[in-house]
């Protein structure tokens, strides 16, 4: 059985006179006469073959069909407006929604954004940024830059970076530590990943010391803590690059370690679109040209610090 060829005006008028509940003032939202809707909407009706109003002295009705019918022909024409704003200057636009651990987005993406919207200008990308809590379908995102190691439930993850973490701090600070054991007269700030000053300090031979104060779910906070001398913060050096090239953050010690690594995510069951095949293929290369210009290696260490077990036996 063949389908009726629906007309669009006529479906806006429906939609319009629906959601208002009142012709006349579907009219004035349209820019068009109360007969005008009227009769699209008449016309909607037969060639359905069924009612979609009942008019009453307080206004429209809907009827069962027109319930059901309702929030389809919504949907749909706010799929057919959000294409067609994305036509700007006669180049079509693709939105893509993406979401990025706060550190990543501060330390590489977006000193690089200005890279990105020259080489892709018809991606509308919208960042959002977390604490590397993120839930893709569930916050309407279609891609997300996260800290981990790569598992995770329904999700493709592609490799970026690795983010080695190491000490730093304040100058200031930096000038009373001389060697790793010094660490445990300081504030230690600490992430929410336990397994951090741990792991730093069994990579030195050391036992870690015990661990007080508040826990904080983000790398940025406690780099700024840290630039402000409020302790010693282990942290992505990578990440933090400009501050220790400023000199505002001092990295004490070659010794570093690996808990994970950068991910680039998507759901698993949906098929990427262009415009997420390009981001990713974008980012990638422009980490590769980074990794052959040294701009994602350690920065320099003060050369009394140089050697993490100095001042210490074999």
């Amino acid at each position: 059985m063949d389908r009726p060829n629906l007309p669009l005006n006529a479906l806006r008028a429906f939609e319009v006179s629906a959601r208002q509940g009142s012709f006349t003032q579907a009219a004035i939202e349209l820019r068009v006469s109360q007969a005008a809707v009227s009769h699209q909407v008449n016309g909607l009706e037969e060639l359905l073959g069924v009612k979609l109003f009942t008019r009453t002295p307080k206004g429209l009705l809907l009827t069962d069909e027109a319930v059901a019918l309702f929030p389809v022909v919504t949907e749909s024409l706010e799929r057919i407006g959000d294409v067609l704003d994305r036509f700007l200057d006669g180049r079509y636009r693709e939105t893509l929604h993406l979401g990025v651990v706060t550190t990543f987005a501060v330390g590489w993406l977006l000193p690089r954004l200005d890279r990105f919207n020259s080489a892709h200008p018809g991606i509308d990308l919208r960042i959002s940024t977390n604490n590397n809590r993120v839930d893709i379908p569930r916050e309407g995102l279609q891609m997300a830059i996260r800290f981990g190691a790569g598992h995770w439930s329904g999700i493709e993850a592609v490799p970026l970076m690795e983010a080695p973490l190491t000490p730093l701090c304040a100058p200031g600070l930096a000038a009373r530590i001389g060697n790793p054991a010094a660490l445990a007269e300081h504030v230690l700030l600490r992430s929410y990943r336990a397994d951090e000053w741990p792991g730093w300090f069994h990579a030195v031979g050391l036992r870690c010391p015990d661990l007080r104060g508040p826990v904080f779910d983000s790398s940025v906070a406690m780099a700024d803590l840290a630039e402000a001398g409020m302790g010693v913060a282990i942290l992505p050096s990578a990440m933090f690059a400009d501050r220790v090239a400023s000199g505002r953050l001092v990295r004490l010690f070659e010794a570093e370690i690996v808990t994970g690594r950068y991910w680039l995510t998507r759901v698993a069951q949906k098929p990427p679109s262009p415009a997420m095949r390009q981001f990713e293929e974008w980012t990638l290369k422009v980490l590769k040209a980074d990794a052959r210009a040294g701009q994602t290696g350690s920065p320099s260490f003060p050369a009394s610090c140089q050697d993490p077990m100095a001042g210490f036996g074999t």
